[in-house]
């Protein structure tokens, strides 16, 4: 049986873009592929939801992107981490694990 590819809940995306790029600058087909092999094939982020996200989190200054040139020799934007980025990534992270232990805490009891 295939496994099926999930659609992320809202407000996770900018967390795991944050995440992502933490480790090394990566476009944007870089960044969802990333994604889907280290969820182990179940978190599948759409072009319709990535780019948008992207721009957004540009604009706030979380990350930063440079041209550069792609793994098949095309041009394309390499989005990395920024200061601001971190500190945002830990806030997102802690506010994550927050959330999850709450859940997981009414799924134990109720």
């Amino acid at each position: 049986m295939a496994e099926k590819k999930t659609e992320l809940l809202q407000g996770t995306l900018d967390l795991l873009i944050l995440k992502t790029v933490a480790h090394e600058p990566l476009h944007g087909y870089g960044i969802a592929q990333r994604i889907l092999v280290t969820s182990k094939e179940i978190l599948q982020v759409q072009q319709g939801s990535l780019y948008p996200a992207l721009h957004r989190l540009e604009r706030r200054g979380w990350i930063a992107a440079k041209w550069g040139t792609s793994e098949n020799n095309r041009r394309a934007k390499f989005y990395s981490l920024t200061r601001k980025g971190e500190k945002q990534l830990d806030a997102e992270r802690d506010a994550w694990e927050a959330l999850t232990a709450a859940v997981a805490q009414v799924l134990r009891t109720a």
